[in-house]
């Protein structure tokens, strides 16, 4: 696998702006967990977010973005977009496919996967409801406040086509497999 230079934040934002994709770009400390993120963009209006990058057994590569509160089990999400063995995918998968280091996933690091894209996107509905979202510009240093509409037109200029998934319904899953 050939690692790939990773895209700065100014390259993106200049992307985001070209697509015209309106955002506001906050700086604030380095965040590695929700916690941190929670302490540190409360304050910053429409959904905040997680995101996992996983490998499927056979290779594939699947980002998913959902509310910061979310609590599902991987399987449930596996079953629901038709993955086979999904795991968490290592810090130099991450680099190489999306050039980005863990602590910095983020939808937008799908920038980096354009040329012809290999990694499957996979969104929350219920985030997706939420007519703004916050998310990592690349980095864990700041925070991209973008519009609902206008994270789909980037996804569409990237070549991506995401999957929305139903996460309160993985959610209902994860908690009946708990009280059972």
């Amino acid at each position: 696998m050939t690692i790939k230079p990773p895209t700065s934040e100014t390259a993106l934002l200049a992307f985001l702006d070209h697509i015209g994709v309106a955002n506001q770009l906050h700086r604030h400390v380095p965040l590695f967990t929700v916690e941190d993120s929670k302490a540190a963009t409360a304050h910053l209006p429409g959904a905040h977010t997680k995101n996992f990058f996983l490998k499927e057994r056979k290779g594939g590569y699947v980002l998913t973005t959902c509310l910061e509160d979310r609590q599902i089990k991987i399987k449930h999400l596996e079953k629901s977009i038709g993955a086979k063995r999904l795991s968490f995918g290592s810090a130099d998968d991450l680099m190489a496919v999306l050039g980005v280091i863990p602590g910095s996933v983020t939808p937008f690091a799908a920038f980096n996967d354009r040329e012809a894209p290999s990694v499957r996107v996979v969104l929350d509905l219920q985030m997706m409801e939420h007519e703004v979202q916050n998310f990592h510009p690349l980095h864990n240093e700041a925070t991209i406040t973008v519009a609902n509409t206008g994270l789909r037109a980037f996804f569409a200029a990237t070549g991506h086509t995401p999957d929305v998934v139903d996460f309160d319904a993985l959610e209902a899953q994860a908690a009946a497999e708990k009280d059972a």
